[in-house]
């Protein structure tokens, strides 16, 4: 006999307005929905999505609701229950004291809520991560692709330890199956360029998306940010490719790091090359040439080698979009 799957908690609508005092204190939102506070019956305390625009039947979102609550990993967000009546989709989440990576990594001088994070946290992050989209696409019961793979969408407990989150993109693939005609609907500035080119996606997306993570880990500042003076920098991979190519990694690390109010904390050179070269690595034009998941964190944990062949490729690589000076975006088409 089969394992039968593991169902979250069904909630009424109502339940869920009781326990989020009406959902009146907001989290946050992004493109699929807000997010509220709220405790349930039994003390926890709990993140509710509601999903404003779910396409889904009843039947496919069940079905998505038994395979992503079944999945239980340190490094992933849990998801306790849910809500499907009449219009209403809803999910809930664990609740992560320490809200999204995002909030901490680009936080600027003066901001009382937020702290410069320390190297060891930073690695920290970066590890957990990659471990748990290493369970997603190789460990879980079925292949998960997340799609969404951003500072915004992992999340921080009470003592830093890193778990993804928003599955609200996430496919369940057969092992090895490539999604076409699929819609673009990641990050700019994370989005695999074969994805926005030809609507192709695989797991080595989701590494992509992680290699820019890791560039912002250990830099501080966003992928692309078209207000720098300095033009050059402004597609942060390209420069920091060239600055891997003659050996000054200790350029890439976060200014903030090496300010006096930390600079007792001791900073790994080697990990901080470590992260940058497995970074670019993993944002590789060519997909056949990303490592998987699991290769990532046997890189970042040392016990497998770091190709180092691959860092030229980048060098005045055009990136897979473009920020006008208005702010807007616009995707570039490749010939593979």
């Amino acid at each position: 006999m089969g394992v039968l799957p593991v169902i979250p908690t069904r909630y009424s609508y109502q339940e869920l307005r009781r326990y989020t005092h009406d959902f009146s204190q907001k989290l946050g939102s992004g493109g699929f929905g807000s997010v509220y506070e709220g405790m349930l019956p039994d003390g926890r305390r709990v993140a509710v999505k509601n999903l404003e625009s779910s396409s889904h039947g009843q039947k496919e979102f069940l079905a998505e609701i038994a395979a992503i609550g079944g999945i239980s990993h340190v490094n992933i967000v849990n998801l306790y229950g849910f809500c499907l009546e009449q219009k209403h989709r809803l999910l809930v989440y664990e609740f992560m004291e320490n809200g999204s990576l995002d909030r901490w990594l680009f936080c600027r001088d003066g901001d009382q809520h937020f702290h410069t994070l320390s190297w060891d946290m930073r690695f920290k992050i970066g590890l957990s991560t990659a471990r748990g989209l290493a369970y997603l696409h190789e460990e879980s019961e079925k292949p998960i692709l997340h799609f969404d793979v951003k500072p915004q969408n992992i999340l921080l407990d009470e003592n830093f330890e890193a778990k993804l989150a928003d599955f609200g993109l996430a496919k369940l693939v057969t092992r090895g199956q490539l999604l076409v005609n699929t819609v673009v609907r990641g990050t700019p500035g994370y989005i695999a360029p074969e994805w926005v080119s030809h609507s192709i996606v695989s797991k080595k997306c989701d590494v992509y998306s992680f290699g820019m993570v890791l560039l912002e880990l250990v830099s501080g500042r966003r992928n692309s940010e078209v207000d720098l003076v300095d033009r050059e920098k402004y597609y942060f991979p390209n420069w920091a490719a060239k600055q891997a190519i003659r050996g000054r990694f200790a350029d890439l690390i976060d200014e903030r790091l090496m300010k006096s109010t930390i600079i007792d904390e001791k900073i790994s050179l080697e990990q901080v090359e470590t992260m940058i070269r497995v970074a670019l690595l993993c944002i590789h034009r060519e997909p056949e040439m990303r490592p998987s998941m699991t290769a990532v964190c046997g890189m970042l944990e040392g016990s497998i080698a770091v190709p180092n062949d691959v860092w030229d490729f980048h060098v005045n690589q055009t990136p897979p979009f473009e920020i006008t000076s208005s702010g807007s975006i616009v995707r570039h088409s490749y010939i593979y």
